[in-house]
């Protein structure tokens, strides 16, 4: 005997939140941490945009698999809003990506995610939609562009995959909060989307850097610009190279110039949010200061350009981070005092271990 369709329906949209819920830590802890303090709708939507986006990056990212393949499941990703088909199409197309484990159970389970985006409410979804579209349109376009792996040539077309992968989320986090806060009006909106570009693309330019031997050893991506590596005698192809790590160092100062110069930006952008809307203060002040750490760590650092080698902050300092960052965000001064103090040396507390 089946179940009445009001209560299979419900319980199907009770185990889509569950399981967004329950997959976000797996897939980003800095996400789940912020996430957490968003209240209500504005919570359920930047889970959902969160989770979307991270299913086009792992298609993206997915190693070993064909260009055209991958472009026929963006285009599936893409129908899927409205197609039923579609969603079916790219949910078996996935079955077989290889990653890592947590992306992948995601991936898989993408009916679920889009389960619980079809109870956001229509101008939410509005919104996510057009910047997630906007998003794998725009890694659609460079897996074509670079099948082998990502290969960026100019300082021009970093900044334009930067848009896509992470200016596109600063966008659509700025929106989600001129919907749902109502401290955050049109005068407020206006100033805000000024510079959230900037705080999105800060981020995703730390990653690429702590990352470099990473994305080149597992994804044969370089995100560094061939042209600033040939301008100091080196290539895409040596970027790991032993004996070019002083050339391939001064290559990265461009992007570390261009990483400090959008943190600051990012740092105007969360001391321009009202107060009032405190919990969206939190959600963005823990990946900023992660940031500063990291691009301050990277700036006397050798090993994101070895073998295997990667930039980390430590726990105690991800720790401390937090719980100093909560306890100040609400005073623009000392926001201030602890990005200036972060940026100078570690920043560990002594009860954080």
């Amino acid at each position: 005997m089946s179940l009445p369709a009001p209560v299979s329906d419900a319980l199907a949209r009770r185990h889509a939140a569950q399981f967004c819920t329950a997959i976000l830590p797996a897939v980003s802890r800095t996400f789940a941490l912020g996430i957490k303090v968003l209240p209500g709708a504005l919570g359920q939507a930047v889970l959902d945009a969160y989770l979307l986006c991270r299913i086009a990056d792992t298609v993206e990212d997915a190693p070993g698999i064909d260009p055209q393949v991958k472009a026929a499941l963006f285009d599936d990703f893409l129908a899927a809003f409205d197609d039923a088909d579609a969603l079916a199409r790219f949910t078996a197309g996935v079955q077989n990506l290889t990653g890592d484990l947590a992306h992948l159970t995601l991936t898989k389970n993408t009916p679920l995610v889009f389960e619980h985006f079809a109870q956001l409410p229509p101008n939410t979804q509005t919104l996510v939609r057009k910047w997630v579209a906007e998003m794998a349109v725009g890694m659609r376009k460079f897996v074509l562009l670079y099948p082998n792996g990502i290969r960026i040539q100019t300082i021009e077309e970093y900044q334009e995959y930067c848009y896509y992968v992470a200016g596109t989320v600063g966008y659509m986090l700025t929106d989600l909060w001129h919907e749902h806060s109502p401290s955050i009006g049109a005068k407020r909106y206006e100033i805000l989307r000024e510079r959230c570009r900037a705080f999105a693309e800060a981020l995703q330019t730390v990653n690429i850097l702590k990352d470099v031997a990473v994305d080149a050893e597992k994804e044969n991506s370089v995100y560094v610009p061939e042209e600033l590596l040939q301008a100091h005698g080196s290539t895409q192809s040596r970027i790991l190279a032993p004996e070019l790590i002083a050339k391939n160092r001064e290559a990265l100062a461009q992007l570390i110039k261009l990483a400090w110069h959008d943190l600051e930006e990012a740092l105007v952008y969360l001391l321009d949010i009202p107060r009032r809307a405190v919990s969206i203060r939190l959600f963005c002040i823990l990946p900023l200061l992660l940031a500063y750490a990291t691009l301050r760590d990277l700036v006397q650092s050798n090993a994101m350009l070895q073998p295997g080698g990667s930039v980390k902050i430590t726990r105690r300092e991800v720790k401390s981070l937090l719980m100093t960052g909560s306890m100040l965000v609400m005073s623009n001064a000392g926001v201030r005092w602890l990005v200036a103090r972060v940026r100078r040396r570690s920043f560990e507390l002594a009860f954080a271990g």
